[in-house]
């Protein structure tokens, strides 16, 4: 009985687990879309109201960009590691 109930927690535990480990990844992917879609959004504002700037804005952004998806990528890698 008692090994019965240790390896219903067990799986329940795994379970919970995955979901989070999914729900997580999700969250990070969705966050990382929003947040590059901002920074092109603005990148392009300020392009069009200092057009002879374009080249560092356009070089700021592209850093901004990896930067934002480096973290995604390591939020990522943590969601898997926490299966």
């Amino acid at each position: 009985m008692l090994l019965s109930t240790v390896l219903l927690q067990a799986a329940a535990g795994v379970g919970l687990s995955k979901v989070g480990a999914a729900l997580g990844a999700g969250l990070a992917v969705i966050g990382a879309g929003l947040g590059i879609g901002k920074i092109g959004g603005s990148a392009m504002e300020a392009i069009a109201r200092q057009p002879e700037v374009s080249g560092d804005i356009r070089m700021n952004m592209i850093i901004i960009a990896a930067l934002v998806e480096g973290v995604a990528l390591f939020a990522i890698v943590v969601c898997f590691l926490a299966l």
